[in-house]
């Protein structure tokens, strides 16, 4: 087997990140290539970094370097709000519209059943457990959730799934509103848009038939 040249095997590895193809990852490697060692190095010092520094939060699962993420530690924020989202990068999108004043839990992805992405996959158990959690405590209670999920299939079968296992809990259900174009992410909607969303969000009628068995 002929070996692989350094500069083809980096091409190969910047090719598998998403939304970058086999094109984009050429140019990014030429980039290093022609750059200063000392770029290239501080790269793999980030990258090393971030997989021995970063971690999910305990609590609310965005990523973090402390013990808690800045949102869960955060104590002038609302413990009676949660705002569920799919991906940790929609936490800074949501910050952005300067509307929300919760907390966030995150899911790390959406149900999926053709790319073989199963409810077990995501942290929606951690979600059931952190409102019965919840619940018990004295003081300020979750009172509700805002389901800040992709406008798209995926987002809507997840939000059925969680409207379906968690209507037996005292707990108003809502998801975001107008402004939310149907098949958008959050990654494409600008800070007023999702404020508009957030503000205007409409609750989420609960399926009382549901078997949790």
């Amino acid at each position: 087997m002929l070996k692989v040249p350094a500069l083809q095997l980096l091409v190969h590895e910047l090719s598998k990140l998403p939304g970058i193809g086999q094109k984009s990852a050429e140019r990014i490697a030429y980039n290093l290539l022609r750059s200063p060692a000392e770029k290239s190095q501080k790269l793999a010092e980030a990258l090393f970094a971030i997989k021995e520094k970063v971690h999910t939060c305990p609590q609310c699962y965005n990523f973090t370097e402390e013990d808690l993420c800045f949102y869960c530690s955060n104590s002038e924020r609302l413990d009676s709000i949660i705002c569920v989202v799919e991906e940790p990068s929609a936490i800074e999108r949501i910050e952005q519209s300067r509307t929300f004043k919760g907390r966030y839990h995150v899911l790390h992805g959406a149900i999926a059943p053709l790319m073989g992405i199963s409810p077990e996959k995501l942290k929606i158990q951690e979600l059931v457990l952190r409102i019965e959690k919840g619940l018990q405590q004295e003081g300020p209670v979750i009172s509700e959730l805002i389901l800040a999920l992709d406008a798209d299939l995926e987002g809507d079968t997840t939000i059925l799934y969680l409207t379906q296992i968690l209507s037996s809990y005292p707990i108003k259900l809502t998801r975001l509103a107008q402004g939310v174009p149907i098949g958008s992410g959050m990654d494409y909607l600008d800070e007023r848009t999702l404020g508009r969303a957030l503000q205007n969000r409409v609750e989420i009628e609960t399926y009382s038939g549901f078997d949790r068995s």
